[in-house]
């Protein structure tokens, strides 16, 4: 239906309805609305609101405007004195016929008619610019939709480590550089070759804008370097993911200035864990 939609935002089908259309476009409409009941049922209720908003402002004409147009109708259709009468004067057999009477009636018709259609006008294209907001207020909830469906899915990914059997959980203790209640749960799955931070239980110190936490794995008594994070408050993630690795004998967090260094600084040891 993507070709009715679209067919039906060109617009056409509101210059037909006023038949402002050339005669190819006018063929090209007639054989859509047979094609397609879709636009069929759109085009009737174009033609319903072009007629409703007409009625609705529509202005009744004034008493001096009614009788004026009433007095055209009359002088027009059924006046006598446009008919030749016996007691016309006969002047050397030529009969003097009675001046034209100026017609007003389809002036102020014409008027109206144009009238309408302005307002016919404005009220298609203030419906179009209402159609083009809804148009965009709809394409902003798609987009949260699809964030939040994101959002979603990552979450599940994440819940989801605690599930699978591939996963060890490593809780890493204090040093003597960090409090007692220091702790660290770290997640690692030699067979994905994955490792997560339990961003939701850690137990550190906040780190400052110019520090950031380091994870260190031991492979074959070297360091190996996993990634920075920071302990914040405001942080709501539940795991993060840092760089992998295949083997460990060990997982360790040091505190380096940000962005991390090549070698741990061994001063800086917060919480080590061993298998």
């Amino acid at each position: 239906m993507d070709e009715v939609k679209a067919y039906i935002e060109t617009g056409i089908l509101e210059l037909y309805a006023l038949g402002d259309v050339t005669p190819e476009e006018r063929l090209q409409v007639e054989e859509m609305l047979v094609k397609y009941p879709a636009i069929k049922a759109e085009l009737n209720e174009i033609e319903k609101a072009i007629e409703q908003y007409a009625s609705a402002n529509a202005v009744a004409p004034s008493d001096n405007q009614r009788d004026k147009i009433l007095n055209s109708l009359v002088t027009n259709f059924a006046d006598d004195s446009t008919f030749v009468t016996k007691k016309q004067s006969v002047n050397n057999n030529v009969i003097t016929l009675p001046a034209a009477q100026a017609n007003n009636f389809y002036k102020y018709a014409f008027a109206a008619s144009i009238a309408l259609l302005a307002v016919s006008i404005v009220a298609l294209y203030n419906m179009h610019n209402q159609l083009e907001q809804s148009n965009q207020q709809l394409a902003v909830l798609a987009s949260q939709n699809q964030q939040i469906s994101k959002t979603v899915s990552f979450k599940n990914e994440q819940l989801g480590v605690f599930h699978d059997t591939t996963f060890k959980m490593i809780r890493l203790k204090p040093t003597v550089h960090a409090p007692a209640s220091a702790n660290i749960v770290v997640a690692w799955s030699p067979v994905k070759k994955k490792v997560m931070i339990d961003m939701a239980s850690i137990k550190m110190p906040v780190n400052d804008k110019d520090h950031q936490y380091q994870l260190w794995a031991l492979v074959g008594g070297k360091p190996v370097d996993l990634g920075v994070f920071d302990k914040s408050p405001s942080d709501t993630t539940d795991m993060k993911e840092m760089k992998s690795v295949a083997s460990a004998d060990a997982f360790a967090v040091t505190l380096e200035p940000r962005g991390g260094s090549a070698n741990p600084t061994m001063d800086e040891l917060m919480v080590l864990g061993k298998f």
